[in-house]
């Protein structure tokens, strides 16, 4: 080894590396604050827009060939064989709003199947998923029948629309639902 070759402290070569590593590094990328969101299956039932999570929804089904049942109140439409299990459906503007669905071709049956509650609910259309971020969340109820009321646990505020959150629990474990003898 040359006597002019200078033996280097191994510290002092590795802090040179490091600085050479800093000073061409990029940095790290920003941590964005994630918001909360909700995800929901949007429906219609005269007219009125809600939501319904969608671990409350079991199924989603085109309306079904069914048999009437004797002796049932005007909401049950009947009892549909779907998949080999019996299904009944109901109507849920008729149990709601005492006024029948009328069929067509954007009717759609949504599937609850919640504490040995298993069964069908007639809506006028399904608007799909939606995502909800969390501050559109409101705990005020739509402006709705009182009835309606009972069943909703808040509203969605989204570019102008108000989204009733209609709860299908709810509506399962209703002793008013779950009479449907006439």
């Amino acid at each position: 080894m040359p006597a002019t070759a200078k033996k280097k402290d191994p510290l002092e070569l590795l802090r040179a590396i490091e600085l050479r590593s800093l000073e061409s590094s990029r940095g790290l990328p920003q941590q964005e604050d994630i918001k909360g969101t909700s995800l929901v299956i949007g429906f219609l039932v005269a007219g009125k827009k809600m939501v319904t999570p969608v671990d409350e929804v079991t199924e989603l089904l085109t309306y079904p060939a069914m048999s009437r049942i004797p002796g049932t109140k005007s909401w049950v439409r009947g009892i549909a064989n779907v998949r080999g299990n019996l299904l009944p459906i109901m109507d849920l503007k008729d149990y709601l709003m005492r006024e029948p669905t009328e069929l067509n071709i954007n009717s759609r049956v949504l599937v609850v199947n919640h504490n040995g509650i298993f069964a069908g609910l007639l809506v006028d259309e399904v608007l799909g998923l939606k995502h909800f971020q969390d501050e559109d969340y409101s705990h005020k109820l739509p402006d709705v029948d009182n009835f309606l009321k009972s069943y909703m646990t808040g509203a969605y505020n989204q570019d102008s629309e108000e989204w009733g959150i209609f709860s299908m629990h709810a509506l399962a474990k209703s002793p008013l639902f779950l009479q449907v003898a006439v």
